[in-house]
């Protein structure tokens, strides 16, 4: 089968179609989507080798008959289910854990991905495969309201107005918060006007006002421009993955007794319920689609400043 391969260079190859055992499923996949972790994994992120990909929608072609047929996405970490993370309900930290085309796992940029079956969610008849791509993105935003409470009365500002960020502006949004988006480009401001959403620029936004920063940068300025605009006592969330290490003001987080949130991964089955209420709004943020025979040409493309969404189709 065709899978897009890092092993130092990255590079289509023909590999093995996985077989499945007991309790996983084999998945035929139909769209994947290029995410600034993909793009992380290839800069070093991990010391990553093997089949890139994390996002994608899928038929299930083997396995129990209950899942067989079934149009699927999966949740992107393999638990062990036996730690005491696990034990806890809290899969995505299983001391064990593997990642779906991030760590110890193969990816879904290939035709064929297996899958833990407890992985697997449906996706509803009236949610199109380009939706059904964002689920893993969109569940990620979800996690910044589990993590943080975040009320009406809130100033929160967004930082980097990329992919995840755009995404996550719509969760925050829900909340009725009095919300900013920090932009660098015209085509990020018309979205967001689109949606109803403010922007501005950095320099528009007074220091330290901001109860809660939310930092969806994905490069290493990203904390210290969060520190500059979070108030004492507010609260910065991480949502960006770094090849490099930030340099901040340490000093500042403690002096001014801020608090440091990372957030990760959220729940499935709630972005699939927002997406079919049509609550969040994910077609506007594809930039370009690809036949998986251009994959590293639909790469090269995903990597380019200010470029939103890239899809593989297979």
């Amino acid at each position: 089968m065709r899978a897009l391969v890092f092993d130092g260079e990255l590079k289509i190859s023909d590999v093995n179609k996985p077989t499945i055992a007991r309790g996983q499923a084999l998945l035929k996949i139909r769209k994947a989507g290029i995410c600034n972790t993909d793009m992380e994994l290839v800069r070093g992120y991990k010391g990553f080798r093997g089949i890139l990909g994390h996002e994608f929608v899928a038929d299930v072609v083997e396995g129990d008959s209950q899942w067989q047929g079934k149009r699927v996405v999966g949740e992107i970490n393999i638990a062990c289910d036996s730690c005491d993370f696990c034990e806890r309900g809290i899969p995505s930290q299983c001391r064990n854990r593997t990642a779906i085309g991030i760590y110890g796992h193969d990816g879904a940029f290939a035709d064929y991905l297996e899958l833990k079956a407890g992985n697997l969610h449906v996706v509803p008849d009236t949610i199109s495969d380009d939706e059904a791509v964002f689920v893993e993105p969109l569940a990620a935003c979800l996690n910044i309201l589990e993590s943080v409470h975040i009320s009406p009365r809130d100033t929160v500002v967004v930082i980097g107005a990329g992919k995840m960020g755009l995404l996550a502006a719509q969760v925050l949004k829900l909340t009725g918060a009095n919300l900013a988006v920090v932009v660098r480009h015209e085509k990020q401001a018309k979205l967001l006007a689109q949606w109803g959403i403010r922007a501005v620029q950095k320099a528009d936004l007074k220091p330290q006002q901001a109860q809660i920063v939310v930092d969806c940068t994905g490069n290493a300025t990203g904390f210290q421009d969060a520190l500059d605009l979070v108030q004492p006592r507010g609260t910065i969330v991480l949502k960006s993955t770094y090849a490099d290490l930030p340099q901040a003001d340490l000093t500042r987080v403690v002096v001014d007794e801020i608090r440091v949130i990372g957030s990760r991964c959220g729940s499935f089955a709630a972005a699939l319920r927002l997406l079919e209420a049509k609550l969040i709004d994910v077609i506007p943020l594809i930039e370009a689609r690809y036949p998986m025979d251009s994959a590293l040409e639909a790469f090269q493309f995903a990597q380019q400043t200010g470029v939103l969404k890239v899809l593989l189709e297979f």
